[in-house]
């Protein structure tokens, strides 16, 4: 993924994170979803007709907190000829903020990818379904190992490997019998195969002929039974359509083997998310176990160097990083000092008069990092948490770390 949209993907995950915190008190938070082609005249008069609506609500409180939130997005689509590109989201509503206090939150967004239908709900969390499907990984692969004994069929999408089904066969296993008894046996288990097959194929067209997301399908095993498999008519025509023509050697057909099989196939799947996080997170890794330290940083006072050095040539950066660069000032004494915390931690006292510290500035600290980066030429990688390498950079290394051009002391 280039670095702008990487960024600002996370800059999305980061507004809806901070929507979805939002909490009504009963149905006083309202969400407004406008597609591109809709007129704004149109959304307006609707609007209208909700604000004339909810004089029938029983609450006083709610009633008021309702209009209250009409009012306010009928006055911020007077500043729309037509809806954006993308179409426009808007949430808007009273959020509770403790001892029974409620403030007035107003949130527009205009969307990374068009919004699909309008919609209009009130309700005690705002909607945010919609933008959630938006983010979901475009790059879909169907995977399926197998051998006469055993079958799993998943999904990889994006960074994640999901299972869908494992079904074991009834075939028997060889026997030692001769004569007669041993042709008998062998028509068995060849049909029992066949009929194993089968359902392999149907379990396939169950999981696979209607998504037409899935960019193509891998089939992988032990031997030559994923061949077998393939070319003797057990798969729907459609879904054959999209079976990659290489068939990859795994040795396990349960969870694990598709694991396996995604790992082999790097040279299919080039330029998946998938491949280049664990292609970077495994280069540094390389370099870390070097005996002098390697290309290498890690920690954020190391990296934090390094890029101020114009040392770093690739920065990862976890999307489950959720910390600030803070600069605190003690309102009595003027002292001063900038730290990394999370964003919710309390300043805490001065160090030398015991006052109660004050946030002067905060900035995210992915947005500082990436603006120090990119002065510097640094390409930045955000690595998703959803892949075993981001589960790792965020637990092992705290979320950040970098492949350096030259080692720094």
């Amino acid at each position: 993924m280039p670095e702008s949209t990487a960024l600002a993907k996370y800059r999305f995950l980061r507004e809806l994170e901070e929507i979805e915190k939002a909490a009504g008190r009963g149905t006083e938070l309202v969400s407004l979803y406008i597609p591109p082609e809709k007129q704004i005249s149109d959304v307006s008069n609707y609007v209208r007709g909700e604000h004339a609506q909810s004089s029938n609500i029983k609450s006083a409180s709610t009633r008021k907190h309702v209009t209250g939130a009409l009012e306010s997005i009928l006055s911020r689509l007077r500043y729309y000829r037509q809806p954006p590109k993308n179409g426009l989201v808007m949430f808007v509503g009273h959020k509770q903020i403790g001892a029974d206090q409620t403030v007035m939150v107003q949130y527009v967004i205009e969307p990374p990818e068009p919004v699909p239908t309008f919609i209009y709900r009130c309700d005690s969390a705002f909607f945010t379904g919609p933008l959630h499907e938006m983010l979901v990984e475009k790059d879909i692969y169907g995977l399926v190992v197998i051998d006469r004994s055993e079958a799993t069929i998943g999904l990889l999408r994006g960074k994640r490997i999901e299972p869908i089904k494992n079904v074991h066969s009834l075939v028997p296993s060889k026997h030692r019998m001769g004569g007669q008894s041993a042709r008998r046996f062998e028509r068995l288990i060849e049909q029992a195969a066949h009929e194993f097959y089968k359902k392999v194929g149907d379990l396939m067209t169950e999981a696979f002929l209607d998504r037409r997301d899935i960019r193509g399908i891998l089939i992988g095993g032990p031997g030559y039974t994923k061949e077998y498999f393939v070319k003797g008519g057990y798969i729907h025509h459609e879904i054959m359509k999209k079976v990659l023509p290489t068939y990859l050697d795994v040795g396990n057909t349960d969870e694990y083997g598709l694991r396996e099989m995604v790992e082999r196939s790097r040279s299919i799947l080039t330029g998946l998310d998938l491949m280049r996080e664990k292609d970077l997170v495994q280069k540094l890794m390389l370099e870390i176990s070097k005996t002098d330290g390697g290309l290498a940083a890690y920690g954020e006072q190391a990296v934090r160097h390094a890029l101020e050095l114009g040392a770093v040539e690739i920065l990862l950066l976890s999307e489950g990083l959720r910390k600030a660069r803070t600069k605190l000032k003690c309102p009595s004494c003027g002292f001063e000092k900038t730290v990394t915390a999370d964003k919710d931690e309390a300043p805490g006292p001065c160090p030398k008069c015991g006052t109660e510290l004050a946030v002067a500035e905060s900035v995210d600290l992915i947005e500082e990092l990436t603006a120090l980066a990119e002065r510097t030429g640094t390409r930045v990688e955000m690595i998703s948490r959803e892949s075993e390498e981001g589960e790792l950079l965020q637990r092992a290394f705290g979320g950040l770390a970098a492949i350096l051009r030259y080692r720094v002391t």
